[in-house]
């Protein structure tokens, strides 16, 4: 640490006599030499004399300052105080000190004049005085800094705290974090594979978790059902997290073949008041990973998640065991109320409004109980669907929130399909309203989700809404479908796999071969889709402007236009079909914000960028909404979030 000129004038005076015997020795050999070499030497004698004057004016004036600033406590005074303190001057220069700072901080030697920085983790003294007590390290000591100001100084207090500051932070690190981890796909696996290979997955998939738990100071147990609790502490959790839990990829690596491998699922619970509460948010925290696809790490601390990983499809569950114990189940709260009302979310589309009509057919036909679809005709994007209903004299199944909310009874029940989400719902007022509510969706899990439902039929394997309705009907009411209603449920299954290219599994092409016999026609569902001549050029015109970076295509509307959303959404998919596109982002203007219509193939997880912005959705297929933002700064905040993930490990 280099110190100040004043404080360095031995220094000078060492200089000063080089000087005079250079003068000496220069009168032998030329004394014009010796006459400028002397008049030199004079001139640094009488500025170190004057730097020294100067000094001793300027520490003067600093003590007395902080005398000042003690209340009329003298310089002696402030020597027997048994903290260590020291005087700081303006600039961060130290002019003082009482001999426990010398003996203590100082380690015994001469600091007069160095900076204060060095003893104070490289804070500056107005950083120190804007704050009630800073921590600050110095070599092994940890130390509480405390500041007081006069006009011309500032005095420090030191107070030493190493003990007490390691302690705390020993509990801190040591505190016991519960891990439950549960083999995702364990049954999928034993099935398309022979005994021995089932064995020799399992004991790989268990020997993984094991080997991962044998790197902290915890335990690890096996639990029944495929789940298995590890017990860390926080320090090694912090480590798994900066790692981003690899042993996702390390799972994943255990292969049936090369498009079939294990996965698997950690809820973990850090945070907790005791062990209990603690497993029991591990617990939740494992709800969510495997509602949102599995494959990932959910952490909960109160009452907030965090997620890691969760970049894999996901594999369809082919048992429609849960689906009949559901359908029984719903059957029953069903015949249990007045009157039914089913609604989807805000801006409903095909799958939403599809997936309603055919609650609506299963509710009144399969169960024989008055029923109607709550919607918002202005703002729905099935408005096709909607004429075409209207115009087969159903129409009378559609009521505006309104109506419904003058309608409902304490033994009413509320189906909401295809969203999970309070938020998002068409009505918010009828949801809080409501006594009884069921839920029927297909997108991953999210934090902020509906609680306290009757039943809560979450499928997140399903590729959409109306796959989920189409199943339950074969249960609710064999003929209640008519041809029509079948329409409406095969557009919906249609719009969420893009024509069944993705999302699909063996379920989707059988709910699709059921919806077939019903009578549903294929160029009819096709009219659903057709465009205004306004919406197809807003489309291309989105399409012809996007940039494509980090292997994302990224574009933006100009103008807005009628449909501005169903063209966002389209020019999104339109996007997915140039070559080197993962995924696609179109941006548009609403409601004096900015909402990102975002897709993909799946090798890139759109759902988890766009929760990073306040919005949600499926892997494939989410959205989020920027309220009070320009298109510029929507951009930016895209921009900083996709160049951030590594889409080449996807």
């Amino acid at each position: 640490m280099k110190k100040k000129v004043w404080a360095a004038s031995p220094v000078f005076f060492v200089i000063t006599a080089v000087m005079l015997v250079m003068a000496a020795v220069s009168w032998i050999y030329n004394q014009t030499l010796f006459y400028v070499e002397i008049s030199l030497s004079i001139l640094a004698v009488v500025a170190v004399i004057i730097s020294i004057v100067h000094f001793k004016a300027y520490v003067r004036t600093i003590q007395k300052g902080a005398a000042e600033a003690f209340q009329g406590i003298n310089k002696e005074s402030m020597s027997k105080i048994s903290l260590p303190v020291v005087v700081v001057g303006e600039k961060g220069d130290i002019v003082w000190y009482n001999i426990p700072f010398y003996n203590k901080v100082c380690s015994k030697r001469e600091c007069i004049g160095e900076s204060i920085t060095q003893f104070t983790s490289g804070m500056r003294v107005s950083q120190l005085l804007n704050r009630k007590g800073v921590d600050v390290a110095y070599r092994e000591k940890r130390y509480t800094v405390f500041g007081m100001t006069s006009k011309e100084a500032a005095i420090l207090y030191f107070i030493e705290d190493t003990y007490y500051k390691e302690t705390a932070f020993e509990y801190e690190e040591s505190r016991p974090c519960v891990a439950l981890a549960m083999f995702d796909n364990r049954e999928e696996l034993a099935r398309d594979s022979t005994d021995s290979q089932d064995a020799q997955i399992v004991a790989a998939v268990e020997r993984t978790i094991q080997d991962w738990a044998a790197k902290t100071t915890g335990f690890y147990k096996k639990l029944s059902g495929g789940r298995y609790m590890v017990m860390m502490e926080e320090r090694h959790l912090r480590a798994f997290i900066e790692k981003k839990f690899q042993i996702l990829d390390q799972i994943r690596n255990i292969k049936l073949d090369e498009r079939r491998y294990a996965t698997i699922s950690i809820g973990v619970g850090r945070g907790g008041k005791t062990m209990k509460e603690c497993e029991a948010w591990a617990r939740n925290a494992l709800e969510m990973a495997l509602g949102r696809g599995g494959d990932q790490v959910a952490i909960k601390q109160g009452d907030s998640y965090e997620f890691f990983g969760g970049m894999s499809k996901g594999v369809e569950k082919r048992d429609k065991v849960r689906t009949r114990v559901i359908a029984s189940t719903l059957s029953d709260h069903i015949k249990d109320s007045d009157y039914v009302f089913i609604m989807g979310h805000q801006f409903s589309d095909l799958d939403s409004v599809g997936a309603s009509v055919g609650m609506w057919s299963a509710v009144t036909k399969g169960q024989e109980r008055p029923a109607s679809v709550v919607i918002n005709r202005e703002q729905s994007l099935a408005a096709s669907l909607i004429e075409s209903i209207d115009k087969s004299g159903n129409g009378g199944m559609f009521i505006t929130p309104a109506q419904a909310e003058n309608m409902l009874t304490d033994h009413s029940l509320l189906i909401i399909v295809d969203t999970h989400s309070p938020s998002f719902v068409e009505s918010s007022s009828l949801y809080q309203k409501s006594k009884r509510v069921v839920v029927i969706d297909h997108h991953r899990m999210m934090v902020n989700h509906i609680e306290g439902a009757v039943v809560f039929y979450h499928e997140p394997y399903a590729s959409s809404a109306s796959e989920m309705v189409t199943e339950l009907t074969q249960y609710l009411g064999e003929n209640a479908l008519n041809r029509l209603e079948a329409e409406a449920l095969l557009a919906g299954i249609m719009l969420d796999t893009k024509n069944f290219v993705l999302k699909t599994g063996v379920r989707t092409f059988e709910a699709a071969a059921y919806l077939r016999r019903k009578g549903a026609d294929t160029v009819e569902v096709k009219r659903l889709f057709s465009d205004s001549i306004d919406t197809y050029k807003a489309k291309y015109q989105m399409v012809s402007g996007a940039e494509i970076f980090n292997s994302c295509a990224i574009a933006s509307a100009d103008e807005n236009c009628a449909d501005i959303r169903v063209a966002s959404a389209q020019a999104a998919d339109e996007l997915l079909g140039i070559q080197g596109v993962n995924a696609s982002f179109v941006m548009y203007p609403a409601g004096g914000g900015i909402n990102i219509s975002a897709r993909s193939l799946g090798s890139v997880n759109v759902q988890v960028i766009m929760e990073a912005l306040g919005g949600g959705g499926h892997q494939t297929m989410a959205g989020a909404q920027l309220p009070d933002v320009t298109m510029e700064e929507a951009r930016e905040k895209l921009v900083g979030l996709i160049s951030d993930l590594d889409f080449s490990s996807n």
